[in-house]
């Protein structure tokens, strides 16, 4: 049997470690080979017959795998000619999570908000630790982040309910979750912090954003004290992992090298 163009075959993949069904799993691998550009744009993939004894699986597995791609709109099968790469998607890696506080209060060009709901007299499932004292109750709002037809964000985003007179409807619709608190008058940002941490979508998380199941994902978390020491701001973001890019300018200390 003729080998495929993309390249020679990898050892086995152990898909016995995940109670997730084995099909899924193999969907994830193969994006992440169309994302990384191991299978490039109008390439033709390994045939069924290579993935199913690379990945030690049945073809009928390997096929339903790849039809989750195929909906996806990222590959392409032709009977008797085999399976090509249409794309990596459009508009991939666009969405930027900022580092810096100028980068954080800027809003996303082109992106809009959606309010999925609305509760007063809430407060945030994880308090942080050593950063600020809560306030006596929180306004929890969840939204939902578009761009060009497709979700990339859901927010939980849990703000001072003192404050929660002075939002006004646009900017709930408009502005990034620090950026709508910094621009509240009389109110002073004296500390602010971000977390990042990896993870996957689970089944509420992937039919919000229209995601595949335990695709990868990204949680931030970000919050803000005031200037009297409370914690007004508590908001945690759920972005897709196809579409986000982390630029971290490293500083060298002076030091050539």
């Amino acid at each position: 049997m003729k080998s495929s163009p993309a390249g020679a075959l990898r050892g086995v993949v152990d898909l016995s470690r995940s109670a997730v069904p084995r099909y899924l799993q193999l969907a994830t691998l193969f994006r992440s080979r169309i994302d990384s550009g191991a299978w490039r744009p109008s390439e033709q993939i390994p045939t069924v017959e290579e993935l199913a004894a690379e990945c030690g699986v049945a073809r009928a597995t390997i096929r339903q795998a790849l039809g989750q791609l195929e909906a996806e709109g990222l590959i392409e099968r032709f009977r008797a000619k085999g399976t090509f790469v249409r794309g990596q998607g459009r508009n991939r890696l666009w969405c930027e999570v900022q580092t810096d506080w100028s980068g954080l209060l800027r809003s996303r060009e082109g992106a809009e908000i959606e309010i999925l709901g609305s509760r007063g007299d809430a407060m945030p499932p994880m308090m942080p630790e050593g950063l600020g004292h809560r306030a006596a109750a929180y306004r929890h709002l969840r939204r939902r982040h578009w761009r060009d037809g497709q979700p990339f964000l859901l927010a939980d985003v849990y703000l001072d309910e003192k404050l929660w007179p002075k939002v006004k409807a646009h900017d709930l619709r408009s502005r990034t979750a620090l950026n709508l608190v910094a621009s509240l008058p009389g109110v002073t940002i004296a500390d602010a912090r971000q977390t990042l941490t990896i993870g996957t979508a689970d089944v509420e998380v992937a039919d919000e954003l229209k995601m595949p199941l335990n695709a990868p994902v990204a949680h931030v978390r970000r919050v803000a004290v005031d200037a009297h020491g409370t914690l007004i701001l508590v908001a945690d973001g759920i972005y897709r992992g196809d579409i986000v890019r982390i630029d971290i300018k490293l500083s060298t200390g002076g030091q050539g090298g």
